[in-house]
């Protein structure tokens, strides 16, 4: 099958879940700055209408949809929504998610749940309905994994486990749809540690705040990674060497790796600072959004990804390497 002919993002209508804050807020005022049409959805209806109006003073095509993506109904709303009044979509993003910060064997089964239901049902929910509508127009789903779908950290159990289970819907989906021949492009996208509202939202069980361990990468770099892939399919797309490299010793050395999440898992993501008490635990119910970023003050946030970059346009990297490696080659025979 010949690859997905996606349009140009200022022709796009785009559907964003999980758009009130974090990296859906991010990539929703991207997209509408470049002109696409954005459908923003999450929860919390208010946060939803203040970025609109915001998008739409500054002449955007922007509206929204408040639902909740771990039930089934919710998603028919949004696509009923983005055809009365888009007239339909060319792009499906699924991005909302929610977390805990525990040990396992302290977090409610009610709550390891949950997470389930928003996690991985709210993209299953949202691809098969996205897949409906894409089969007859063409266009992309981009679901947004982690790379703890690849290695597990302490504390994240139930986050981690939602993670792998939305790697694995994804590859099924694609491969089943590429047999088919639908013109759908899907991209999985595994974002290493983001500087994003997500820890505060969580519901902890520490006696200590949460944060993401470091590296830390800016959200604007999974925004573009999300934008790209509207416009150009690719099967899996990671933000951030340094989540690449925890996936790589945890294949080539599990139980080395294992020893050292152990030893560092914990304190690596504790800390004294409280962050915002209105945007604690947004499990059940949505709290404070609107904000791209945490309010943890993260000392260092990386605002580029090399590694990202090479995967996006692997030809011009290939093309970029060989010339330093011809150039290299060429003063060292110089020297001679």
């Amino acid at each position: 099958m010949s690859s997905p002919d996606l349009k140009p993002l200022h022709q796009q209508v785009i559907v964003i879940t999980g758009a009130s804050s974090g990296i859906g807020l991010v990539t929703a005022r991207m997209a509408a700055r470049a002109g696409a049409g954005v459908l923003l959805v999450s929860r919390n209806e208010d946060a939803l209408r203040r970025i609109a109006e915001e998008l739409q003073a500054d002449g955007a095509r922007v509206d929204y949809v408040a639902a909740d993506v771990s039930r089934r109904e919710d998603h028919e709303r949004i696509v009923r929504a983005a055809i009365d009044r888009f007239g339909g979509f060319d792009s499906w993003v699924n991005n909302a998610s929610v977390g805990t910060a525990g040990e396992l064997d302290k977090v409610t089964l009610e709550d390891h749940r949950r997470v389930f239901e928003v996690n991985y049902w709210g993209v299953v929910y949202g691809s098969l309905e996205a897949a409906k509508h894409l089969r007859r127009r063409g266009g992309a789903i981009i679901n947004i994994g982690s790379v703890l779908g690849e290695r597990t950290v302490v504390l994240q159990g139930p986050y981690c486990a939602t993670k792998h289970a939305v790697r694995a819907f994804t590859t099924g989906l694609r491969m089943e749809l590429e047999r088919e021949g639908a013109p759908v492009s899907i991209t999985h996208i595994k974002p290493s540690s983001i500087d994003t509202p997500f820890p505060e939202h969580a519901r902890n069980y520490l006696r200590t705040g949460i944060q993401v361990p470091p590296p830390i990468y800016s959200p604007t770099l999974v925004a573009k990674a999300i934008l790209f892939a509207c416009q150009t399919p690719r099967r899996v797309l990671t933000v951030g060497f340094g989540g690449k490299m925890a996936t790589l010793m945890g294949r080539l050395f599990p139980r080395f790796t294992d020893r050292l999440m152990e030893a560092v898992g914990y304190w690596a993501q504790e800390t004294q600072k409280p962050g915002v008490p209105a945007r604690r635990d947004n499990l059940y119910s949505p709290r404070e959004d609107g904000t791209e970023r945490s309010s943890l003050g993260y000392p260092v946030v990386l605002k580029n990804s090399p590694y990202l970059q090479a995967q996006m346009y692997p030809v011009a990297t290939a093309a970029i390497l060989s010339g330093l490696a011809l150039g290299l080659a060429a003063a060292s025979r110089a020297r001679r």
